[in-house]
């Protein structure tokens, strides 16, 4: 324990964080590690890797994760903002690269440097639209939502290229939902709304890809195509029941494709049962609601809107993943975060869950609030 009295940067950190937020990452990060020991070993086997390939790259990515999101938790707001920005131009350029340089893996050009920049993006993004969001509900008299407005076409153009809809999808509601929090008027809804709907149509009839997920999920495993996956996480969340086979015991498990990644909840289910999934979505829920509830309690323009769109983004991320493993909605090809293996992934959600930590703290009201008559704000 830190006393109140030391004056140091780390007691400053630590007495100004929210504690049951770090609380509720650290313990799923814990859960994260079991989860892959639970799901990697047959993946790892039928590839003819070492047993516990994937859980040793875990490892390995779990060091520079946690060294990010306690380096990133100490920013100042400012601070957050350029480091967003920071990130925002390096990810775009390695897209584009990947675009043009990439391997082509599953019809997506999505992987440069064995690294897929899209997942560096999103929390960049937000952060970025949250500024703009704020500068506009701040000062009027700003064009903050018109560059907010042009932020996001400007991002998913390049997702759509790869194609990732996946990752569109989720930035796109992220960005919505903080254009309501902005107070768009009842025109903006039927224009954005409309929008929405003319990008899922023109995907559905100009991309096989995208075509061909929507008719397997409708479909329903008939006629429509391979839905092996799908199927197969069902049986798992079936036979494992409402206590699970036990851990190592999984047998559905040997041949799930994806079960250390995107279906790594149907392993849960499977070896820990129904009781332990429910009680990992209430973990995630409950990191959500104290995020919300952080953002909603915030003073600071900016603090609020990007902690509000940072736990947005982490909480659709996570229902998108256990919805498609219990085929309540298309694959996305979406990571549980803190719980699939993926490197890309588990460091850029250090790196988002820093930006929270950072924006969440206890901090005086001068240390981030600019006054209305000093204008734009530099990032």
């Amino acid at each position: 324990m830190v006393s109140r009295a030391v004056r140091s940067p780390f007691a400053a950190w630590w007495w100004t964080i929210d504690r049951w937020l770090l609380a509720g990452i650290g313990a799923l990060i814990v859960v994260g590690l079991v989860l892959t020991m639970a799901g990697s070993p047959p993946v790892a086997e039928r590839l003819g890797l070492p047993t516990f390939h994937f859980v040793h790259r875990q490892f390995f990515y779990l060091a520079p994760a946690i060294a990010l999101m306690a380096a990133t938790s100490f920013l100042s707001p400012r601070h957050v903002r350029r480091a967003a920005l920071l990130v925002y131009v390096i990810a775009m350029a390695l897209i584009f690269a990947a675009l043009l340089f990439g391997v082509e893996v599953k019809g997506s050009r999505r992987w440069i440097f064995g690294v897929q920049p899209s997942e560096f993006l999103k929390p960049a993004f937000v952060v970025l639209a949250a500024w703009a969001f704020s500068e506009g509900a701040k000062r009027r008299g700003l064009p903050g939502n018109l560059v907010a407005m042009a932020l996001l076409p400007m991002t998913i153009a390049p997702l759509v290229l790869q194609p990732d809809f996946g990752q569109t999808m989720l930035v796109s509601i992220v960005w919505a939902s903080l254009f309501f929090m902005a107070g768009l008027h009842g025109l903006w809804v039927v224009g954005i709304g409309g929008a929405a709907a003319a990008g899922i149509l023109g995907a559905y009839r100009f991309m096989p890809h995208v075509r061909g997920r929507i008719t397997r999920f409708l479909d329903g495993g008939g006629s429509a195509g391979d839905t092996f996956q799908v199927d197969t996480a069902l049986e798992s969340f079936a036979a494992g029941g409402w206590l699970g086979r036990g851990p190592g015991e999984g047998r559905i498990k040997r041949i799930l494709p994806d079960g250390h990644t995107d279906f790594i909840f149907a392993v849960t289910g499977e070896e820990f049962g129904l009781i332990a999934c429910l009680m990992l979505a209430g973990l995630f829920c409950a990191i959500v609601l104290r995020g919300l509830w952080l953002a909603n309690r915030s003073g600071d323009p900016f603090c609020r809107f990007a902690a509000a769109g940072l736990v947005m983004l982490f909480g659709l991320q996570s229902v998108i993943n256990m919805a498609v493993n219990l085929h309540l909605m298309p694959a996305k090809g979406m990571t549980l975060p803190f719980i699939s293996y993926g490197g890309s992934s588990l460091i850029s959600l250090a790196i988002g869950m820093g930006f929270l930590i950072a924006v969440t703290r206890d901090r005086p009201r001068a240390e981030s609030y600019a006054p209305p008559d000093k204008g734009w704000s530099a990032p």
